[in-house]
């Protein structure tokens, strides 16, 4: 069972985890005050990870739960916690930075969304 801060905000629905855009950050000497060209590493980007997937409730009003359940991580002081996925690998001291859903929700005999949630160790 995937995890954040021990809270299963993901489990009602379908979802998965994958790595953001790893490796070095590099700006082009030009931006930095250079006039020719070549480019400087300025070290390694945070770790991200992003999980995605599916809301499922039975009702519009569980939605509005489960919604308002990742949303309340989203704090003005951001709060770092350990981020499990479903296959039991663990990240400690990850920070949700975003949560973006689809612009729709789906009814039929359940109600649901699609979501993006992104973490990140700073």
């Amino acid at each position: 069972m995937s995890s954040f801060k021990g809270l299963n905000l993901f489990g009602s629905g379908p979802h998965r985890f994958r790595f953001a855009r790893q490796g070095h950050l590099v700006t082009l000497d030009l931006f930095n005050g250079g006039s020719g060209p070549g480019s400087t590493s300025h070290g390694t980007r945070e770790l991200e990870i992003i999980a995605s997937g599916r809301l499922v409730a039975t009702s519009e009003a569980a939605l509005w739960t489960l919604r308002n359940a990742i949303r309340a991580q989203l704090t003005a002081s951001p709060a770092a916690g350990t981020l499990i996925d479903s296959a039991g690998r663990s990240w400690t001291g990850m920070t949700l930075i975003t949560y973006t859903e689809s612009d729709r929700r789906d009814q039929n005999r359940v109600f649901s969304i699609t979501y993006e949630a992104h973490f990140r160790q700073f």
